[in-house]
């Protein structure tokens, strides 16, 4: 496994070619660039008009225009916590970048890993790390085809149950 942190942790993302793949199964993070916004949300103040174009928006619109495929599941908690329901007030931006989001409550996915990762080009992992404090700490990266195979299997998995983020934000009463 290779460890990326800081700017590096792009470089998968960069170099991949057909498709990303994020599998997401935590009710809460720790970004130092949500935590404002969070709290906005929290505090029933609006979203500022600028958050739709925030970086990575951008960076999803310049990998998806190179032609990949960016897709996720975000395996959740029902009653949402405030985190997933300030992320589902967001997520409409990220959808018309061209990501492709979509949601499996947590009591129809059966077993599911304890971390978030991505899967690039159905080749690579890289696991989101987090430190003691939920706080992004970098992604661990490898092309293991034992661990990529069991990446797929879930993905493959959960894919046909999970809920696209319209249908899912129509149709769930835990908002």
């Amino acid at each position: 496994m290779q460890l990326l942190r800081g700017d590096a942790a792009d470089d998968p993302f960069r170099e991949c070619q057909r498709s990303a793949f994020h599998l997401e199964v935590r009710d809460a993070y720790t970004t130092a660039t949500e935590s404002e916004p969070l709290r906005r949300f929290l505090n029933g103040e609006p979203t500022p008009a600028d958050y739709a174009e925030r970086p990575w928006i951008q960076f999803m619109r310049e990998t998806i225009a190179r032609g990949v495929v960016v897709s996720r599941i975000r395996v959740v908690t029902e009653p949402h916590s405030d985190y997933h329901r300030w992320l589902l007030s967001i997520t409409a931006s990220n959808v018309a970048a061209g990501e492709d989001i979509r949601y499996v409550p947590r009591h129809r996915a059966g077993d599911v890993p304890l971390d978030d990762w991505w899967l690039f080009d159905e080749r690579e992992v890289a696991f989101n790390l987090v430190d003691h404090a939920g706080r992004p700490a970098g992604m661990a990266v490898t092309t293991d085809p034992g661990i990529v195979g069991e990446c797929l299997s879930v993905q493959r998995r959960l894919w046909p149950s999970a809920i696209p983020f319209a249908d899912y934000v129509g149709a769930s009463p835990q908002q």
